[in-house]
């Protein structure tokens, strides 16, 4: 693997659209909320942006969630600080009746991270993650590509480790 660059976090709102043109749609979201995208890589980009606290992820490709639907949610998320509340969220959730999918040193959208994903009752994935470590050499693929992976799709009761995805 290669070098990897620590990253500072804080606690923030992830929504993950899919997109059919991410260089058009870097424009539009540079200009909606006056910022430069933190990350960018092809097919790809992350916004970290302060007011509101979110985490705007764009994903460049209607499969990366199944149905090909430009525009819509790819999954949603909650950026955390640590791994501990990365675990505390599993356990509050597993304690709530909720099947949980974790993920320990997954390498996904360009960084190293420690997750658990839920999913909604329509199906919507969501995960409570932390960021570990940037890893910009990871490549982006669809979590299609895993089958039975956990890695952006929220499949319950399966823990994967060191996966590449979203």
């Amino acid at each position: 693997m290669s070098m990897l660059q620590e990253v500072t976090t804080v606690s923030r709102v992830q929504l993950a659209l899919n997109v059919a043109n991410v260089d058009e749609a870097v424009a539009f979201y540079s200009k909606l909320f006056g910022t430069d995208p933190a990350k960018r890589r092809p097919g790809y980009a992350n916004f970290a942006i302060a007011d509101p606290p979110l985490k705007l992820v764009l994903v460049e490709g209607g499969a990366a969630r199944g149905h090909g639907t430009y525009g819509a949610v790819n999954h949603l998320g909650v950026e955390v600080e640590t791994a501990d509340e990365v675990t505390a969220a599993t356990n509050r959730l597993s304690a709530e009746g909720l099947a949980t999918a974790t993920e320990q040193a997954t390498s996904c959208c360009y960084a190293i991270q420690d997750k658990v994903w839920v999913e909604d009752p329509d199906g919507a994935p969501w995960e409570i993650y932390t960021v570990l470590a940037d890893d910009p050499d990871a490549t982006l693929r669809s979590p299609n590509v895993h089958a039975g992976s956990a890695c952006c799709a929220g499949t319950p009761d399966v823990t994967t480790e060191s996966t590449t995805c979203c």
